[in-house]
């Protein structure tokens, strides 16, 4: 079988072509230090102190409400108010949780972007996620949360 002038340019275009392709579709990931963050960014913890102070305050304001008014309440009524007091403090804990997790995941999209990662993931000392390859951009997540 005998290949035209135009088969064969058509086969070595499309063997060009694969091998440009094979390189392109390499990831780029990054990887955080989640524990390292949390201890040392300090937008983190602000947070995590000022979090910290309000839930123990509304678990306070709690405990001496509740006792105050422990006497003059059913048992049912009772727990109904520990209930919402419980309630009151998970939702604090809640918020502040999701405003961890906004400061930080704009953070990382940042580093990101300006790394030109695909994916950043956090690289727990006791269970690696990247073992081998991948950027570590820990400090520079440090120094957006500064």
């Amino acid at each position: 079988m005998k290949l035209t002038k135009k088969s064969r340019l058509l086969i070595a275009a499309a063997f060009a072509a694969t091998l440009v392709m094979s390189g392109c579709g390499q990831t780029k990931i990054g990887y955080i230090d989640g524990d390292r963050i949390m201890k040392e960014a300090p937008q983190i913890q602000s947070l995590v102190e000022e979090g910290n102070q309000k839930i123990q305050e509304a678990q306070d304001e709690a405990e001496k409400d509740l006792a105050e008014k422990k006497d003059s309440m059913s048992d049912e009524d009772f727990q109904k108010a520990q209930q919402d007091a419980q309630r009151k403090v998970a939702g604090l804990n809640q918020s502040y949780s999701i405003q961890l997790k906004q400061k930080l995941d704009t953070a990382l999209a940042d580093v990101a972007k300006e790394k030109k990662l695909d994916a950043i993931v956090d690289n727990q000392q006791m269970q690696k996620t990247v073992v081998e390859g991948g950027i570590d951009v820990t400090d520079e997540a440090i120094q957006k949360l500064q």
